[in-house]
């Protein structure tokens, strides 16, 4: 029985308050982890001889394998309970964070990484894809907000501890920090497993090999035509924020002479306006609805960009972080709300697809405004960003509109 799709009348065996908490804590560590290396790249330049664009090989290969394993964890997730995968998922990442801490080479801490992004790539959708099979759709999207703290919280404190640390020239202590939150998680996780309804630790039997299943299940969701609109969209979001996002820092110290470090700190207002929305989402839902949320959140998303592309001065940032960020949030969240319902009967497969795709978009947008960068600047990138996350969020909401009159 999933209470998601069961009638209020049916009262289900209540889920522990803890549950949830924990999978945000769990996200929480997955977001130091994707963040943690961003401000370590001089350190570790200077401590293993090599040049800083060879370090930065430490957050690729954690994207990559970040976005890549995602595909993996979803059947898994179908088939053993996706809870139940979370918790494992968590004891291999405070396996791979020690493994990071303890490398004696550049090599080694390369292997590690790419192991520490395979590992962390299980968490965010299979939490999101457990909460699509207990939240019933109408309460969901709030529910997914409050998650995403665990989140936003987590990559914002990436970026400060991994500051901190480099300034005390103390690389590895950040992964040991993660290693220590990843283990009690774990601990957490695994003991509530034991004490969830059936409904929530529910599994499908998967007949034949393993990995033919994975390739029909991404098959089935591909045939759904708002299937392929939800993962299209979501591509083009990551490739069109984060190929301007990633150079907001950059076009802060070359156009305003603002230093690389106070340009971090004014990035991380983006989390705090993500938390802004969590803490608010429950409103903002019942005024706006999916549909206000992805326009509106586009909107703020490409004022933002342009405020901060355009501005004559650095302080313009300040808000445009902030609302980047909230904006951010209302589009994104809405269509993770969606990914959580656009193939129900293989949940876990479909938001590990999103993920994926989002993930892959980023990598995408990034590489491709990289390779501009040099030719248009860092103002004609920021504009090319508003302009297509804006187009990208109102096609989205007229889908939405239109699906809703149906």
């Amino acid at each position: 029985m999933n209470p998601a799709n069961t009638p209020a009348s049916t009262a289900p065996t209540p889920i522990p308050g803890i549950a949830l908490p924990l999978l945000s804590l769990a996200a929480f560590g997955s977001g130091i982890s994707l963040r943690v290396t961003d401000p370590l790249l001089p350190l570790l330049a200077k401590e293993f001889s090599i040049a800083l664009g060879d370090a930065s090989l430490v957050v690729t290969v954690f994207s990559i394998a970040y976005g890549l394993s995602q595909l993996f964890f979803g059947p898994l997730g179908d088939r053993y309970g996706k809870y139940f995968v979370v918790a494992c998922a968590a004891f291999a990442c405070a396996l791979t964070s020690m493994l990071c801490a303890l490398a004696n080479s550049f090599q080694h801490l390369l292997v590690a990484r790419l192991m520490a992004g395979a590992t962390a790539a299980a968490i965010i959708p299979l939490s999101m894809a457990w909460i699509g099979d207990v939240v019933p759709y109408e309460r969901r999207q709030p529910v997914l907000a409050r998650f995403l703290i665990g989140q936003i919280l987590g990559l914002s404190t990436g970026v400060l501890i991994g500051g901190f640390a480099a300034d005390a020239g103390q690389w590895r202590l950040p992964f040991i920090m993660v290693t220590i939150i990843f283990l009690l998680v774990g601990i957490g996780l695994i003991l509530l497993n034991r004490q969830l309804p059936l409904y929530a630790k529910s599994t499908r039997k998967i007949e034949g090999a393993a990995l033919a299943h994975m390739f029909a299940e991404f098959r089935q969701i591909a045939a759904l035509p708002w299937a392929r609109l939800v993962l299209g969209t979501v591509f083009l979001e990551g490739a069109f924020l984060y190929g301007a996002f990633a150079f907001i820092a950059s076009h802060l110290h070359q156009v305003h002479g603002v230093s690389l470090s106070s340009a971090g700190a004014l990035i991380m207002l983006f989390g705090f306006g993500g938390f802004a929305f969590a803490v608010g989402s429950a409103k903002l839902v019942h005024y706006f609805g999916e549909s206000g949320l992805t326009r509106w959140g586009g909107i703020f998303l490409a004022a933002s960009l342009l405020a901060i592309g355009l501005a004559p001065d650095w302080w313009w940032a300040i808000p445009g972080c902030f609302i980047a960020g909230l904006g951010f949030y209302m589009l994104h969240n809405t269509l993770q709300i969606n990914a959580t319902q656009m193939a129900p009967e293989r949940r876990g497969a479909a938001v590990s697809a999103f993920a994926s795709c989002f993930f892959l978009g980023q990598s995408v947008g990034v590489g491709i405004a990289g390779r501009l960068l040099a030719r248009i600047g860092t103002t004609n990138i920021m504009l090319i960003g508003a302009i297509g996350v804006l187009a990208v969020a109102l096609r989205f909401s007229y889908y939405l509109r239109k699906k809703s009159t149906i």
